[in-house]
């Protein structure tokens, strides 16, 4: 495949061709350790607001901007290359729930504004650091019906997702997004709205960002939640380009391990990321979840040592010490190698 011309993150392919790439770790979680106030998430500027907005956590990037700058910089002070924005859920689509969806866009490029600072803080010669602007599945899917009783039924179409989308990532990108990420995929046509905004908006604006594409195995079954496998999902989405192809959320390590095998035999020429829960939920955890930085770092170093996977970090239930534990865990293994004769092979 002829290698793309980035605009921006032009040093991301050769840091993967030659060491593992540290990703973040989770976002709600971390913010969930703050036990912020209804009045704490308002702020000065919505303090009568007509609705409650506790849990709306991308408007903290707006009404509490030091707690999302904490987070990233604890993230980066333990080694994190990649940091994510915190926009899991800043389209317009997602902020209707909450009544403001008028706020989506500077929601997402105060959001990117603010991991930009802390990246441009923590970044020197010979550690670079990233900017992965987020872009979530949103709360609505359009190819899974809302009504079991009628499975023609759907709450959003594809022109209303790509129209969001479009709108998050031109923001992200102004703000000063590196990267690209799509993530914590359920539904391949929602995913494919976003990257169909993503390169309406380099065709528009001449930007050419890395993408990262990851889904999401919601069961036992290695399937996402509108259906397909992975090696189904990969072959959807490969149109894309995308820089890294890769699963995180639902799963810990232990349990995703299969199927990062699986997209790393099929995606032969497309680096593979994998940042999986901190293990299970669980209720008397400080973080909600019952793996210590120990076990997920061991997991993670394991997958590495085998040669499946070039970026790594932690979703639910992960905080910078897991991350950093994984840092040290890979330092000393090589990334997978592509290997674009087997991709071929694969796809024929």
């Amino acid at each position: 495949m002829k290698p793309i011309a980035y605009t921006r993150a032009q040093q991301l392919p050769e840091i993967l061709a030659r060491r593992i790439v540290i990703l973040d770790g989770a976002m709600g979680t971390m913010i969930q350790r703050f036990k912020l106030t209804e009045a704490q998430y308002r702020g000065e500027r919505f303090k009568d607001f007509p609705r409650d907005v506790k849990g709306n956590n991308e408007l903290l990037s707006l009404t509490q901007p030091d707690v999302i700058r904490d987070i990233h910089e604890g993230y980066l002070a333990a080694g994190a290359d990649l940091i994510e924005t915190n926009t899991f859920g800043a389209t317009r689509i997602a902020q209707e729930d909450y009544q403001m969806a008028d706020l989506a866009r500077e929601m997402n490029l105060e959001s990117a504004k603010l991991a930009r600072a802390a990246c441009d803080k923590f970044s020197t010669p010979d550690k670079p650091r990233f900017v992965a602007g987020a872009l979530g599945p949103t709360p609505k899917t359009a190819s899974i019906s809302p009504d079991v009783n009628d499975p023609g039924a759907r709450n959003v179409g594809f022109e209303e997702l790509r129209a969001s989308y479009y709108e998050q990532v031109e923001a992200l990108v102004q703000g000063g997004a590196d990267v690209l990420l799509v993530e914590t995929i359920f539904d391949t046509l929602n995913a494919k709205a976003a990257l169909f905004a993503i390169d309406e908006y380099f065709e528009a604006s001449g930007e050419r960002l890395p993408i990262i594409i990851s889904g999401t195995v919601t069961d036992a079954s290695g399937r996402i939640l509108s259906g397909q496998t992975v090696t189904a999902f990969w072959h959807s989405v490969r149109h894309a380009q995308p820089l890294a192809i890769g699963l995180n959320c639902a799963l810990g390590a232990a349990l995703m391990r299969p199927y990062i095998q699986e997209l790393a035999r099929v995606a032969g020429d497309t680096f593979i990321s994998c940042y999986p829960n901190a293990g299970l939920p669980n209720p008397m955890s400080e973080t909600g979840f019952d793996e210590t930085p120990d076990v997920t770092s061991r997991l993670l170093h394991e997958f590495a040592a085998d040669g499946l996977v070039n970026i790594v970090g932690g979703c639910c239930g992960t905080t910078p010490e897991h991350i950093a534990a994984i840092g040290q865990a890979v330092a000393p293994v090589p990334g997978r190698r592509l290997n674009v004769a087997g991709f071929y092979r694969e796809a024929a």
